[in-house]
């Protein structure tokens, strides 16, 4: 059983045990837990599920990581025939999360 959930513009393919980061939330510690209601489709034993936008399915995830840092990443900023250059870093901010349920109400 698998589902298709879209959280913070991007959607993601979990299945319970799946690890996946999503985008920083405040407030979150160890083993909270986190329902994603926003579910597309949902692929059960028997059928797949389609939403027509969304689903009455639940997805349950404990937080693993309350913080995580991406990759560092590098802005360069310079004008040609002139002494400007400008070079700075940035680390987008994760939670960890893995899924525990999916909980299918028809």
């Amino acid at each position: 059983m698998y589902a298709i959930i879209r959280e913070s513009g991007r959607q993601f393919k979990v299945e319970v045990g799946t690890e996946f980061q999503i985008d920083y939330r405040e407030g979150l510690n160890k083993d909270d837990e986190i329902v994603f209601d926003d579910v597309l489709a949902c692929r059960t034993d028997e059928k797949l599920l389609i939403g027509q936008p969304t689903l009455n399915v639940k997805v349950v995830a404990k937080v693993y990581e309350p913080i995580t840092k991406g990759p560092k990443l590098t802005v360069q900023k310079f004008t040609r025939r002139s002494t400007y250059r400008k070079r700075t870093g940035h680390r987008q901010k994760y939670v960890t999360v893995k899924v525990a349920a999916i909980e299918v109400s028809e």
